[in-house]
Protein backbone atom coordinates (compact mmCIF):
# COMPACT_ATOMS: atom_id res chain seq x y z
CA UNK A 1 0.00 0.00 0.00
CA UNK A 2 1.24 3.29 -1.07
CA UNK A 3 0.57 6.02 1.03
CA UNK A 4 0.45 9.81 0.06
CA UNK A 5 3.58 12.33 0.72
CA UNK A 6 2.02 14.16 3.85
CA UNK A 7 0.95 18.12 3.69
CA UNK A 8 4.28 19.33 4.86
CA UNK A 9 6.98 17.61 3.28
CA UNK A 10 5.10 17.99 -0.73
CA UNK A 11 8.13 18.54 -3.00
CA UNK A 12 6.86 21.19 -5.83
CA UNK A 13 8.51 20.95 -9.20
CA UNK A 14 6.49 23.90 -10.95
CA UNK A 15 7.27 24.21 -14.63
CA UNK A 16 8.35 28.43 -15.46
CA UNK A 17 5.56 30.35 -16.71
CA UNK A 18 6.22 32.37 -19.44
CA UNK A 19 6.07 35.45 -19.42
CA UNK A 20 4.86 35.94 -22.70
CA UNK A 21 1.81 33.63 -21.87
CA UNK A 22 1.21 35.97 -19.31
CA UNK A 23 1.03 39.33 -21.52
CA UNK A 24 -1.12 37.01 -24.27
CA UNK A 25 -3.24 36.76 -21.44
CA UNK A 26 -3.64 39.70 -20.66
CA UNK A 27 -3.97 41.81 -23.88
CA UNK A 28 -6.50 38.86 -24.65
CA UNK A 29 -8.72 39.48 -21.44
CA UNK A 30 -8.13 42.58 -19.94
CA UNK A 31 -9.39 42.99 -16.61
CA UNK A 32 -10.75 39.16 -16.53
CA UNK A 33 -6.95 38.41 -16.31
CA UNK A 34 -5.87 38.92 -12.51
CA UNK A 35 -1.83 38.71 -11.62
CA UNK A 36 -3.25 40.16 -8.06
CA UNK A 37 -1.53 37.92 -5.15
CA UNK A 38 -4.58 37.63 -3.11
CA UNK A 39 -5.98 36.23 -6.39
CA UNK A 40 -3.78 33.97 -7.33
CA UNK A 41 -3.53 32.76 -3.51
CA UNK A 42 -7.26 31.93 -3.12
CA UNK A 43 -7.38 30.19 -6.75
CA UNK A 44 -4.13 28.57 -5.44
CA UNK A 45 -5.44 26.69 -2.49
CA UNK A 46 -8.59 24.39 -1.16
CA UNK A 47 -9.77 22.47 1.14
CA UNK A 48 -7.08 19.76 1.72
CA UNK A 49 -4.47 18.99 3.70
CA UNK A 50 -1.79 20.88 0.91
CA UNK A 51 -0.66 23.81 2.70
CA UNK A 52 2.19 24.79 1.27
CA UNK A 53 2.03 25.05 -2.67
CA UNK A 54 2.95 27.95 -5.21
CA UNK A 55 -0.50 29.60 -5.93
CA UNK A 56 -0.78 30.02 -10.55
CA UNK A 57 1.13 32.71 -11.85
CA UNK A 58 -2.60 34.12 -13.41
CA UNK A 59 -6.16 34.02 -13.04
CA UNK A 60 -8.38 34.32 -16.05
CA UNK A 61 -11.82 34.72 -15.09
CA UNK A 62 -14.19 32.90 -17.85
CA UNK A 63 -17.24 34.77 -18.94
CA UNK A 64 -17.96 32.55 -22.05
CA UNK A 65 -17.08 28.83 -23.82
CA UNK A 66 -14.93 31.14 -25.68
CA UNK A 67 -13.01 32.73 -23.02
CA UNK A 68 -12.34 29.06 -21.81
CA UNK A 69 -11.31 28.07 -25.59
CA UNK A 70 -8.41 31.14 -25.72
CA UNK A 71 -7.03 30.71 -22.34
CA UNK A 72 -6.46 27.07 -23.21
CA UNK A 73 -5.68 27.16 -26.74
CA UNK A 74 -2.63 29.97 -25.11
CA UNK A 75 -1.56 27.90 -22.57
CA UNK A 76 -0.82 25.43 -25.23
CA UNK A 77 0.95 27.12 -27.47
CA UNK A 78 3.32 28.21 -24.67
CA UNK A 79 2.99 24.67 -23.48
CA UNK A 80 1.76 26.06 -19.64
CA UNK A 81 -0.43 24.09 -17.26
CA UNK A 82 -3.95 25.24 -17.04
CA UNK A 83 -6.06 24.49 -13.80
CA UNK A 84 -9.81 24.99 -13.73
CA UNK A 85 -11.83 26.89 -10.64
CA UNK A 86 -15.10 26.75 -9.60
CA UNK A 87 -15.44 27.63 -5.70
CA UNK A 88 -12.68 25.83 -4.15
CA UNK A 89 -14.43 23.37 -2.22
CA UNK A 90 -12.48 20.12 -3.36
CA UNK A 91 -10.98 17.83 -0.23
CA UNK A 92 -7.60 16.20 -2.11
CA UNK A 93 -5.66 19.04 -3.81
CA UNK A 94 -7.18 19.18 -7.21
CA UNK A 95 -6.88 22.66 -8.05
CA UNK A 96 -3.48 23.46 -6.69
CA UNK A 97 -0.99 24.56 -9.26
CA UNK A 98 1.76 22.10 -8.78
CA UNK A 99 3.48 22.58 -11.71
CA UNK A 100 2.83 26.13 -11.94
CA UNK A 101 0.75 27.23 -14.79
CA UNK A 102 -2.58 29.73 -14.83
CA UNK A 103 -6.51 29.04 -13.51
CA UNK A 104 -8.99 29.61 -15.41
CA UNK A 105 -11.89 30.61 -13.03
CA UNK A 106 -15.32 30.01 -14.48
CA UNK A 107 -18.03 31.39 -11.77
CA UNK A 108 -18.58 33.82 -13.99
CA UNK A 109 -19.81 31.41 -16.12
CA UNK A 110 -23.56 31.01 -14.30
CA UNK A 111 -26.72 30.78 -16.26
CA UNK A 112 -29.14 27.86 -16.38
CA UNK A 113 -29.12 27.90 -20.01
CA UNK A 114 -32.55 26.03 -20.60
CA UNK A 115 -35.04 24.38 -18.50
CA UNK A 116 -37.49 21.52 -20.25
CA UNK A 117 -39.91 20.24 -17.67
CA UNK A 118 -41.17 17.65 -19.79
CA UNK A 119 -38.56 16.43 -20.50
CA UNK A 120 -36.98 16.12 -17.26
CA UNK A 121 -33.51 17.63 -18.39
CA UNK A 122 -31.77 21.24 -17.56
CA UNK A 123 -28.45 22.55 -18.98
CA UNK A 124 -26.69 24.81 -17.02
CA UNK A 125 -23.12 26.84 -17.48
CA UNK A 126 -20.16 25.27 -15.24
CA UNK A 127 -20.18 27.83 -12.46
CA UNK A 128 -23.95 27.45 -11.62
CA UNK A 129 -24.24 26.16 -7.54
CA UNK A 130 -26.45 23.35 -6.48
CA UNK A 131 -27.92 25.67 -4.46
CA UNK A 132 -28.76 28.48 -7.55
CA UNK A 133 -29.59 25.67 -9.43
CA UNK A 134 -32.47 24.30 -7.03
CA UNK A 135 -33.48 28.12 -6.17
CA UNK A 136 -34.20 28.56 -10.09
CA UNK A 137 -36.11 25.66 -10.79
CA UNK A 138 -38.00 25.35 -7.88
CA UNK A 139 -41.06 27.40 -9.60
CA UNK A 140 -40.93 24.45 -12.00
CA UNK A 141 -42.23 21.69 -9.29
CA UNK A 142 -38.72 20.10 -10.20
CA UNK A 143 -35.12 19.98 -7.86
CA UNK A 144 -31.79 18.66 -8.77
CA UNK A 145 -30.90 15.78 -5.94
CA UNK A 146 -27.23 15.12 -5.76
CA UNK A 147 -26.35 16.94 -2.29
CA UNK A 148 -22.50 17.05 -1.56
CA UNK A 149 -22.87 19.32 1.33
CA UNK A 150 -20.57 22.22 0.08
CA UNK A 151 -22.76 24.66 -2.39
CA UNK A 152 -19.95 23.28 -4.95
CA UNK A 153 -20.16 24.19 -8.63
CA UNK A 154 -21.96 22.01 -11.18
CA UNK A 155 -18.71 22.07 -13.15
CA UNK A 156 -16.73 20.95 -9.76
CA UNK A 157 -19.56 18.62 -8.90
CA UNK A 158 -19.07 16.58 -12.56
CA UNK A 159 -15.07 17.10 -12.16
CA UNK A 160 -14.81 15.01 -8.93
CA UNK A 161 -18.16 12.70 -9.64
CA UNK A 162 -19.81 14.05 -6.41
CA UNK A 163 -22.33 12.72 -4.56
CA UNK A 164 -23.51 13.21 -1.36
CA UNK A 165 -26.63 12.54 1.09
CA UNK A 166 -29.10 11.82 -1.45
CA UNK A 167 -27.12 9.34 -3.87
CA UNK A 168 -28.54 6.12 -1.65
CA UNK A 169 -32.14 7.16 -3.68
CA UNK A 170 -30.93 9.13 -6.60
CA UNK A 171 -27.09 8.13 -7.73
CA UNK A 172 -24.47 10.43 -8.29
CA UNK A 173 -23.06 12.64 -11.17
CA UNK A 174 -22.32 9.77 -12.97
CA UNK A 175 -25.87 8.70 -13.15
CA UNK A 176 -27.23 12.23 -13.20
CA UNK A 177 -25.09 13.73 -16.18
CA UNK A 178 -26.45 13.10 -19.70
CA UNK A 179 -24.58 15.41 -21.78
CA UNK A 180 -20.97 17.92 -21.54
CA UNK A 181 -19.89 20.67 -23.54
CA UNK A 182 -15.63 20.27 -22.88
CA UNK A 183 -13.08 22.60 -23.98
CA UNK A 184 -9.98 20.11 -25.46
CA UNK A 185 -6.29 20.57 -24.45
CA UNK A 186 -6.34 22.27 -27.75
CA UNK A 187 -8.50 25.00 -27.77
CA UNK A 188 -11.46 22.95 -29.47
CA UNK A 189 -14.76 22.58 -28.17
CA UNK A 190 -17.00 19.26 -28.43
CA UNK A 191 -20.05 17.97 -27.32
CA UNK A 192 -20.50 14.49 -25.64
CA UNK A 193 -24.09 12.90 -24.92
CA UNK A 194 -27.65 14.47 -25.91
CA UNK A 195 -30.91 15.25 -24.25
CA UNK A 196 -31.83 11.67 -24.65
CA UNK A 197 -32.15 9.68 -21.71
CA UNK A 198 -30.21 7.04 -23.53
CA UNK A 199 -27.75 6.22 -26.37
CA UNK A 200 -25.55 3.84 -28.00
CA UNK A 201 -23.76 5.91 -30.29
CA UNK A 202 -20.10 5.70 -29.89
CA UNK A 203 -17.69 5.82 -26.90
CA UNK A 204 -18.90 7.29 -23.57
CA UNK A 205 -16.93 10.51 -23.65
CA UNK A 206 -19.69 11.97 -21.25
CA UNK A 207 -18.95 9.14 -18.83
CA UNK A 208 -15.13 9.83 -19.39
CA UNK A 209 -15.40 13.11 -18.59
CA UNK A 210 -17.31 12.86 -15.25
CA UNK A 211 -14.54 12.10 -12.81
CA UNK A 212 -11.37 13.09 -14.71
CA UNK A 213 -11.13 16.09 -12.60
CA UNK A 214 -9.93 18.62 -15.36
CA UNK A 215 -7.30 16.18 -16.09
CA UNK A 216 -8.40 15.70 -19.91
CA UNK A 217 -11.00 19.19 -20.64
CA UNK A 218 -12.51 21.74 -19.58
CA UNK A 219 -16.22 21.35 -18.60
CA UNK A 220 -18.46 24.59 -20.04
CA UNK A 221 -21.90 23.12 -20.05
CA UNK A 222 -23.84 20.61 -18.33
CA UNK A 223 -27.02 18.85 -18.96
CA UNK A 224 -28.57 17.04 -16.06
CA UNK A 225 -31.45 15.22 -14.94
CA UNK A 226 -33.98 16.29 -12.43
CA UNK A 227 -36.46 15.25 -10.34
CA UNK A 228 -40.18 16.18 -9.56
CA UNK A 229 -40.22 16.94 -6.00
CA UNK A 230 -42.06 14.73 -3.88
CA UNK A 231 -45.44 14.79 -3.10
CA UNK A 232 -44.58 14.11 0.08
CA UNK A 233 -41.35 14.35 2.66
CA UNK A 234 -40.48 13.12 6.05
CA UNK A 235 -37.27 13.50 8.09
CA UNK A 236 -36.73 11.50 11.10
CA UNK A 237 -33.79 11.16 13.90
CA UNK A 238 -32.80 7.85 15.94
CA UNK A 239 -30.32 7.42 18.74
CA UNK A 240 -28.10 4.33 19.24
CA UNK A 241 -26.62 2.62 21.47
CA UNK A 242 -23.76 2.11 19.60
CA UNK A 243 -22.42 2.85 16.42
CA UNK A 244 -22.64 -1.52 15.40
CA UNK A 245 -26.66 -0.65 16.17
CA UNK A 246 -27.34 1.95 13.83
CA UNK A 247 -25.30 0.65 10.63
CA UNK A 248 -26.87 -2.73 11.18
CA UNK A 249 -30.02 -1.06 11.14
CA UNK A 250 -29.26 0.51 7.77
CA UNK A 251 -28.19 -2.94 6.22
CA UNK A 252 -31.32 -4.24 6.85
CA UNK A 253 -33.38 -1.22 5.64
CA UNK A 254 -31.57 -1.36 2.24
CA UNK A 255 -31.43 -5.07 1.90
CA UNK A 256 -35.12 -4.95 2.20
CA UNK A 257 -35.40 -2.68 -0.31
CA UNK A 258 -36.91 0.18 1.29
CA UNK A 259 -36.55 2.83 -1.16
CA UNK A 260 -34.81 5.67 1.75
CA UNK A 261 -33.49 8.80 0.04
CA UNK A 262 -30.88 9.53 2.50
CA UNK A 263 -29.80 8.03 5.42
CA UNK A 264 -26.43 9.52 7.89
CA UNK A 265 -24.65 8.14 10.24
CA UNK A 266 -23.73 10.72 12.92
CA UNK A 267 -21.04 9.44 16.01
CA UNK A 268 -21.66 10.48 19.65
CA UNK A 269 -18.72 13.04 18.99
CA UNK A 270 -19.68 14.66 16.29
CA UNK A 271 -23.47 14.88 17.74
CA UNK A 272 -21.53 16.37 20.81
CA UNK A 273 -19.67 18.92 19.21
CA UNK A 274 -23.22 19.92 16.97
CA UNK A 275 -24.86 20.55 20.14
CA UNK A 276 -22.24 22.72 21.58
CA UNK A 277 -22.18 24.67 17.87
CA UNK A 278 -25.96 25.04 16.85
CA UNK A 279 -27.15 24.98 20.75
CA UNK A 280 -29.03 21.76 20.49
CA UNK A 281 -30.36 19.33 22.74
CA UNK A 282 -29.98 16.01 20.64
CA UNK A 283 -29.52 12.31 22.64
CA UNK A 284 -25.11 12.58 22.45
CA UNK A 285 -25.16 8.78 21.22
CA UNK A 286 -25.10 7.67 17.85
CA UNK A 287 -27.20 8.60 15.38
CA UNK A 288 -28.95 8.28 12.07
CA UNK A 289 -30.79 10.69 10.28
CA UNK A 290 -33.13 9.73 7.73
CA UNK A 291 -35.35 11.18 5.25
CA UNK A 292 -38.29 10.01 2.64
CA UNK A 293 -39.61 10.53 -0.36
CA UNK A 294 -42.76 9.96 -2.00
CA UNK A 295 -46.55 9.64 -1.52
CA UNK A 296 -48.36 10.40 2.00
CA UNK A 297 -48.92 6.65 2.16
CA UNK A 298 -45.40 5.16 0.88
CA UNK A 299 -43.75 7.63 3.20
CA UNK A 300 -45.77 6.33 6.12
CA UNK A 301 -45.12 3.04 5.09
CA UNK A 302 -41.30 3.99 4.64
CA UNK A 303 -40.92 5.64 7.95
CA UNK A 304 -42.90 2.55 9.78
CA UNK A 305 -41.19 -0.36 8.82
CA UNK A 306 -37.56 1.55 9.71
CA UNK A 307 -39.00 2.76 12.38
CA UNK A 308 -39.45 -1.10 13.33
CA UNK A 309 -35.83 -2.14 12.30
CA UNK A 310 -34.26 1.00 14.36
CA UNK A 311 -36.37 -0.30 17.26
CA UNK A 312 -34.91 -3.93 17.11
CA UNK A 313 -31.20 -2.58 17.71
CA UNK A 314 -32.10 -0.43 20.49
CA UNK A 315 -33.18 2.67 17.96
CA UNK A 316 -34.66 5.08 20.59
CA UNK A 317 -35.73 8.74 20.96
CA UNK A 318 -37.35 9.06 17.44
CA UNK A 319 -37.96 12.58 16.39
CA UNK A 320 -39.94 13.22 13.13
CA UNK A 321 -40.16 16.31 11.08
CA UNK A 322 -42.62 16.84 8.55
CA UNK A 323 -42.27 20.65 7.53
CA UNK A 324 -39.45 22.40 5.35
CA UNK A 325 -38.68 24.11 8.54
CA UNK A 326 -38.25 21.12 10.76
CA UNK A 327 -36.43 19.49 7.95
CA UNK A 328 -34.39 22.50 7.12
CA UNK A 329 -33.22 22.33 11.08
CA UNK A 330 -32.25 19.10 11.17
CA UNK A 331 -30.51 18.81 8.04
CA UNK A 332 -28.65 21.60 8.87
CA UNK A 333 -27.10 20.02 12.10
CA UNK A 334 -26.03 17.32 9.77
CA UNK A 335 -24.63 19.84 7.16
CA UNK A 336 -23.17 21.90 10.08
CA UNK A 337 -20.84 19.36 11.01
CA UNK A 338 -17.96 20.18 10.00
CA UNK A 339 -17.72 23.92 10.88
CA UNK A 340 -19.07 22.36 14.47
CA UNK A 341 -16.35 20.07 14.59
CA UNK A 342 -13.48 23.04 13.65
CA UNK A 343 -14.84 25.13 16.56
CA UNK A 344 -14.63 22.28 18.94
CA UNK A 345 -10.29 23.03 18.81
CA UNK A 346 -10.02 26.64 17.81
CA UNK A 347 -7.15 26.84 15.84
CA UNK A 348 -7.46 23.05 14.34
CA UNK A 349 -7.37 22.24 10.42
CA UNK A 350 -9.38 19.12 9.96
CA UNK A 351 -8.07 15.79 7.73
CA UNK A 352 -10.95 14.80 5.65
CA UNK A 353 -10.97 11.08 4.85
CA UNK A 354 -13.55 9.45 2.00
CA UNK A 355 -14.05 6.00 1.36
CA UNK A 356 -16.85 3.49 0.60
CA UNK A 357 -16.89 -0.10 0.82
CA UNK A 358 -20.28 -2.45 0.15
CA UNK A 359 -22.58 -2.12 2.56
CA UNK A 360 -22.42 -5.68 4.11
CA UNK A 361 -18.62 -5.27 5.35
CA UNK A 362 -19.77 -1.27 6.57
CA UNK A 363 -19.85 -2.11 10.14
CA UNK A 364 -16.46 -3.65 10.42
CA UNK A 365 -14.91 -1.44 8.51
CA UNK A 366 -16.31 1.31 10.25
CA UNK A 367 -15.53 -0.45 13.85
CA UNK A 368 -11.70 -0.96 13.03
CA UNK A 369 -11.47 2.47 12.52
CA UNK A 370 -12.86 4.09 15.26
CA UNK A 371 -10.68 1.67 17.50
CA UNK A 372 -7.38 2.94 15.59
CA UNK A 373 -8.48 6.87 16.08
CA UNK A 374 -9.29 6.42 19.43
CA UNK A 375 -6.13 4.08 20.34
CA UNK A 376 -4.37 7.66 19.31
CA UNK A 377 -5.69 10.26 21.37
CA UNK A 378 -6.71 12.57 18.28
CA UNK A 379 -10.38 13.88 18.54
CA UNK A 380 -12.10 13.41 15.05
CA UNK A 381 -15.79 13.41 14.05
CA UNK A 382 -17.50 10.82 11.87
CA UNK A 383 -19.96 11.22 9.29
CA UNK A 384 -21.54 8.64 6.74
CA UNK A 385 -23.82 8.53 3.87
CA UNK A 386 -24.26 5.32 5.33
CA UNK A 387 -27.06 3.98 2.48
CA UNK A 388 -24.05 3.03 0.07
CA UNK A 389 -21.29 2.62 2.00
CA UNK A 390 -19.89 5.79 2.37
CA UNK A 391 -18.45 7.57 5.51
CA UNK A 392 -15.83 10.24 6.32
CA UNK A 393 -13.52 11.21 9.43
CA UNK A 394 -12.44 14.49 9.81
CA UNK A 395 -9.49 13.91 12.09
CA UNK A 396 -8.60 17.27 14.35
CA UNK A 397 -5.12 18.68 14.29
CA UNK A 398 -3.13 21.38 14.88
CA UNK A 399 -1.69 22.43 11.58
CA UNK A 400 2.23 23.56 13.30
CA UNK A 401 2.32 20.55 14.86
CA UNK A 402 3.91 17.73 12.31
CA UNK A 403 3.59 14.64 14.71
CA UNK A 404 -0.09 15.47 14.23
CA UNK A 405 0.01 15.71 10.46
CA UNK A 406 1.96 12.22 10.65
CA UNK A 407 -0.50 10.28 12.58
CA UNK A 408 -3.93 11.57 11.11
CA UNK A 409 -1.93 10.08 7.89
CA UNK A 410 -1.24 7.08 9.07
CA UNK A 411 -4.84 6.73 10.34
CA UNK A 412 -6.11 7.70 6.98
CA UNK A 413 -3.45 5.15 4.91
CA UNK A 414 -4.72 2.44 7.65
CA UNK A 415 -8.55 3.21 6.48
CA UNK A 416 -7.97 3.41 3.09
CA UNK A 417 -5.90 0.02 3.32
CA UNK A 418 -8.78 -1.75 4.92
CA UNK A 419 -11.46 -0.54 2.88
CA UNK A 420 -9.77 -2.11 0.07
CA UNK A 421 -9.12 -5.19 1.90
CA UNK A 422 -12.84 -5.27 2.19
CA UNK A 423 -13.92 -4.61 -1.57
CA UNK A 424 -14.36 -0.97 -1.41
CA UNK A 425 -12.67 2.16 -2.64
CA UNK A 426 -9.93 4.26 -1.91
CA UNK A 427 -12.74 7.38 -2.19
CA UNK A 428 -16.75 7.21 -2.69
CA UNK A 429 -17.31 11.05 -3.42
CA UNK A 430 -13.84 13.13 -3.25
CA UNK A 431 -12.10 12.21 -5.80
CA UNK A 432 -8.31 11.39 -6.06
CA UNK A 433 -6.70 14.75 -6.67
CA UNK A 434 -3.64 14.67 -5.53
CA UNK A 435 -3.68 13.23 -2.01
CA UNK A 436 -4.93 9.53 -2.79
CA UNK A 437 -2.48 8.94 -6.08
CA UNK A 438 -1.06 6.45 -4.83
CA UNK A 439 -3.76 4.58 -3.13
CA UNK A 440 -5.74 4.51 -6.88
CA UNK A 441 -2.85 2.39 -8.14
CA UNK A 442 -3.32 -0.01 -5.16
CA UNK A 443 -7.06 -0.12 -5.40
CA UNK A 444 -6.79 -0.10 -9.39
CA UNK A 445 -3.75 -1.94 -10.61
CA UNK A 446 -0.65 -0.94 -13.06
CA UNK A 447 -2.50 -1.95 -15.53
CA UNK A 448 -5.67 -0.43 -15.47
CA UNK A 449 -3.56 3.12 -14.66
CA UNK A 450 -1.34 2.48 -18.00
CA UNK A 451 -4.97 2.43 -20.00
CA UNK A 452 -4.88 5.79 -17.51
CA UNK A 453 -2.26 6.96 -18.81
CA UNK A 454 -2.25 5.98 -22.50
CA UNK A 455 -5.92 8.27 -22.48
CA UNK A 456 -4.08 10.80 -20.74
CA UNK A 457 -1.37 11.15 -23.21
CA UNK A 458 -4.07 10.94 -26.27
CA UNK A 459 -5.91 13.81 -25.44
CA UNK A 460 -3.61 15.87 -23.73
CA UNK A 461 0.01 15.18 -25.59
CA UNK A 462 1.57 18.39 -23.86
CA UNK A 463 -0.21 17.36 -20.16
CA UNK A 464 -1.10 20.83 -19.86
CA UNK A 465 -4.64 20.10 -18.11
CA UNK A 466 -4.31 19.69 -14.51
CA UNK A 467 -1.19 17.91 -14.76
CA UNK A 468 0.41 15.92 -11.74
CA UNK A 469 -3.24 14.94 -10.52
CA UNK A 470 -4.97 11.32 -10.52
CA UNK A 471 -1.69 9.15 -11.17
CA UNK A 472 1.81 10.65 -12.84
CA UNK A 473 2.12 10.22 -16.18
Amino acid sequence: MNAPTPAHHLTIAPRATPPELVAALQQRFGAQCSLAQAVRDQHGRDESVFVSVPPPAAVVFAESTQDVADAIALASQYETPVIAFGVGSSLEGHLLAVQGGISIDVSRMNNVLSVNPEDLTVTVQPGVTRKQLNEEIKSTGLFFPIDPGADASIGGMCATRASGTNAVRYGTMRENVLALEVVTAQGQTIRTGTRAKKSSAGYDLTRLMVGSEGTLGIITEVTLRIYPLPEAISAAICSFPSIADAVHTVIETIQLGVPIARVELIDANTVRMVNQYAKLGLREQPMLLMEFHGSPAGVKEQAETVQELASSHGGQSFEWATTPEERTRLWTARHNAYFAAIQSKPGCRAISTDTCVPISRLADCLLDSISEADATGIPYFLVGHVGDGNFHFGYLIDPDNAQEFETAETLNHKLVQRALSLGGTCTGEHGVGLHKMGFLRDEAGEGAIDMMRTIKRALDPKNILNPGKIFAL
